[in-house]
């Protein structure tokens, strides 16, 4: 009897395909195990088995499966049901969610391989570049598709192997490469033969003439003493001072052995552990009681606690029982920037147990950290992370903590599955019977209404920890400074006032504009030309530090002439100005000031983040200038000041969401102020200080904002009032994009009698080289999700069987923010 599996591919494929099960691997073979497979002509992808069975499939001869990868599965049957539900609920491909979810060095590639075939009759009729393909082979057997490129000096030698393979002169195979390399380590040790001490003394007695490798032996017993741990070589030679040569030397006499051992890449020497709990305050006891009885209940758990709060001290004694019952948890944090405070923190309580997952972690490293956490190691029971984190095969999974819940980078918005790691937490916790903790100072909108209709519970908590004052927030009326001629450059009068008061009393400052770059536009002041980016349709930003215009949309740069493009002028100014400007007007104002900035291009690199809030921590920096990854969650006690450059560009954006957003981000900056005894001092910039969205922050009116934006929410039909699916249309060609929108939008139109919106471009109407239209619907709650879905997935089959319209890429986002 002949047996199949239904195997998953990680592309984007609408259906799995069936594969035969060789005899000699059908007893190797499980659910969840990855096994290698044919598609297509030549290539060899990894695939993930889904289900075993005897079923032959009818359209198709299924190919064989090539080799089975692993000994025991790497996926297990709650994270399978739960990427089936990722891809039903967000209409994308069971094929992503596998590409997304599993680190890509568990996705082996197959290497295209080149053998010498039948050779040619004569070379008169060989090109010249096949002609040194030929030539190599006669001193190589087989050659990789990157050495051919380096013989040819080509990119692309694909259309040329193409051909030769047609005429028989080469044969094209494919090769398994394996990207998982275990990190190993030299260590060094007495061989056997010297273990006792006789034998010992008399090497000693022979190295009498040869001190420094007397020295190298004697140091090793000091390293070795009352340590069970082996040496590594590089330690004993840097402790001893010694050289590789004397050390080799050692080896060659037989008295010391150097041997490799797998080590960890996650492993540091920083954890120390064994700190004993945070002791909570009275408020904070009455926080923890009630989250623990809405936890029991069975709900997700919503912790309202306004900013230094001392939510995370409760999060420690939550995590400290799941620990204490030998489960796992995971704790998210929707930026990477706030993993270097908090793993501190968490380290210091809960040592080794402490895992740190996101996307600055190398391949291999995320590799190993997946195999610890599916095994239940004990160096994983808590896992911190961004929302990839999300996807980890967590064995025994008992708590989920969301922190700043509301913010939005917990969706994924490219590439999918755009999924929304909050409400895919909630999911997740449901699979594991998993408890469920949501903390933010500013809860989204639909999240406090969930606690408030009784879909979750609520708990808040109003006072600062130690019953610190929250910080004075004062707006600073810019329309009045600038008539009066009190401003310096792009800083009030009261601004600079207020910073200059605060260094003087050795305290810290941070200034908050949500704009990388030194200036958004460079514009022509005799003509009015501004460089455009050529690949999307938006002005280049200036990069003072490179001297160089950049687009933040798709990466393309070039240097900044000095004179026009289109006129030839040399009257170019700049328009705007990004946290580059605010950096270069604070050290020119305040030259005796130490001055840093931490954005996307001063934290690059893999510890970009940790060097900033170190030396801002150590007090090596006065003047901390940032973008809105400095508003989340950070603690830096010796902040006196928060300066807002400019509030109104957060006010003045075109989405339903904006004014909660703003309420948001200046609540989240300003709580970085004042959070010791000595009360902090917010300033927040505007030309508009009436505004309701900004007296509210003033007041730290949370529930005035949330009652606002319910309110217009219901009006205009928005988010929680009903949910929203937006379909994009991207194409290169501008007018197939509109035809086929517009068809798409006909055929909803004909389904669904309301609640269809567009098609319309958004205001970045072209983004690398490819034309944008959306659609947005809206679904009342009383339409059913899942039949609109498949009512849309129909018209998406129909609009494919169109041939002009099927090289139009269709994109699916499911609850837009």
């Amino acid at each position: 009897m002949t047996y199949f599996a239904d195997i998953l591919l990680p592309l984007p494929l609408e259906r799995n395909y069936t594969y035969a099960i060789p005899a000699d691997l059908l007893d190797q073979m499980e659910v969840g195990m990855r096994v290698a497979v044919p598609f297509g002509k030549r290539k060899l992808y990894t695939g993930l088995v889904l289900k075993c069975h005897q079923e032959k499939p009818e359209a198709y001869e299924p190919k064989e499966i090539y080799r089975v990868l692993d000994q025991e599965p790497l996926v297990s049957e709650i994270q399978l049901r739960h990427w089936i539900w990722i891809a039903s609920y967000y209409m994308c491909t069971l094929g992503e969610v596998f590409r997304t979810a599993v680190p890509s060095v568990f996705l082996l590639q197959s290497e295209t391989r080149v053998k010498a075939g039948v050779p040619p009759k004569s070379d008169g009729e060989l090109p010249d570049d096949a002609f040194l393909i030929l030539e190599a082979l006669g001193h190589q057997d087989v050659l990789s598709v990157e050495e051919i490129s380096q013989i040819v000096d080509r990119k692309n030698v694909l259309p040329l192997l193409h051909g030769m393979v047609g005429k028989g002169w080469v044969i094209q195979e494919e090769k398994l490469v394996e990207r998982f390399k275990p990190k190993a380590e030299r260590f060094t040790r007495l061989a056997t033969q010297y273990q006792e001490e006789s034998a010992l003394e008399e090497a000693m007695e022979a190295l009498s003439r040869a001190p420094k490798q007397g020295a190298l032996v004697l140091q090793l017993f000091q390293l070795q003493q009352g340590k069970e741990k082996p040496v590594k070589t590089k330690d004993l030679l840097k402790a001893s001072g010694a050289s590789r040569p004397s050390l080799n030397a050692l080896i060659d006499k037989g008295i010391l052995e150097e041997y490799l051992l797998e080590t960890s890449r996650l492993d540091t020497d920083d954890a120390s552990g064994g700190g004993t709990l945070p002791v909570l305050t009275e408020e904070q006891q009455r926080a923890l009681g009630e989250i623990q009885t809405g936890l029991a209940a069975g709900k997700p758990t919503l912790l309202h606690g306004i900013t230094s709060s001392g939510k995370t001290e409760i999060y420690i004694h939550l995590i400290s029982q799941q620990l204490e019952a030998g489960k796992q948890t995971l704790y998210l944090v929707p930026e990477i920037s706030l993993t270097e405070q908090l793993v501190r923190r968490l380290e210091a309580v809960f040592g080794e147990q402490v895992a740190v997952f996101h996307s600055r972690l190398n391949l291999q490293e995320r590799a190993e950290l997946w195999r610890r956490i599916a095994s239940h190691s004990e160096r994983a029971r808590l896992i911190v992370g961004a929302r990839s984190a999300l996807f980890l095969p967590f064995a025994k999974l008992g708590l989920l903590v969301i922190d700043e819940e509301h913010e939005n980078t917990f969706k994924q918005f490219d590439p999918a599955p755009r999924y929304h790691a909050r409400d895919a937490a909630i999911v997740l916790a449901g699979y594991h019977k998993a408890q469920v903790l949501l903390g933010s100072a500013t809860p989204a909108v639909e999240s406090y209404h969930n606690a408030k209709t009784g879909k979750y519970a609520l708990v808040e908590m109003k006072r600062r920890y130690g019953n610190v004052l929250p910080p004075e927030m004062e707006l600073v009326d810019l329309g009045m400074y600038q008539r009066k001629k009190r401003m310096d450059g792009r800083f009030s009068e009261r601004l600079k006032l207020a910073i200059e008061e605060q260094l003087n009393e050795g305290r810290q400052i941070i200034l908050f504009q949500n704009r990388r770059g030194f200036a958004p536009i460079v514009e022509c002041l005799s003509c009015g030309h501004s460089p455009q980016c050529p690949n999307c349709d938006v002005s280049l930003t200036f990069h003072q530090y490179r001297k160089e215009l950049r687009c933040h949309y798709c990466g393309h740069h070039r240097n900044l002439e000095p004179d026009c493009e289109a006129c030839g002028n040399v009257t170019l100014d700049t328009k705007g100005f990004g946290t580059e400007q605010v950096e270069e007007e604070v050290a020119r104002i305040f030259p005796d000031a130490a001055v840093r900035r931490m954005d996307l291009d001063t934290t690059r690199g893999k510890y970009g983040f940790q060097r900033v809030i170190q030396d801002f921590e150590a007090r090596e920096i006065d003047i901390l200038v940032g973008t809105q990854m400095l508003t989340k969650g950070l603690d830096f006690r010796n902040v006196g000041l928060v300066g807002i450059m400019n509030a109104d560009t957060l006010l003045n954006f075109p989405h339903f969401r904006a004014h909660e957003r703003c309420f948001q981000l200046l609540t989240q900056v300003a709580g970085r102020a004042g959070r010791t005894r000595d009360r902090g001092l917010v300033l927040i910039q505007t030309f508009n200080p009436n505004h309701r969205i900004l007296q509210q922050v003033s007041a730290n009116d949370y529930l005035g904002m949330f009652a606002d934006q319910l309110y217009e929410r219901q009006q205009f039909e928005y988010p929680p009032a009903l949910r929203l699916i937006k379909i994009t249309f991207r194409h290169k060609e501008f007018n197939r994009v509109v035809e086929g929108s517009n068809w798409f939008n006909q055929a909803l139109r004909q389904r669904f009698t309301r609640g269809v919106l567009g098609p319309e471009f958004p205001p970045i109407a072209r983004i690398r080289n490819q034309y944008i239209r959306n659609i947005l619907i809206k679904l009342p709650p009383n339409q059913g999700l899942a039949q609109t879905k498949n009512s849309i997935k129909r018209i998406e089959r129909s609009f494919n069987a169109i041939s002009q319209f099927r090289s139009i890429r269709v994109i699916y986002n499911v609850d837009y923010i």
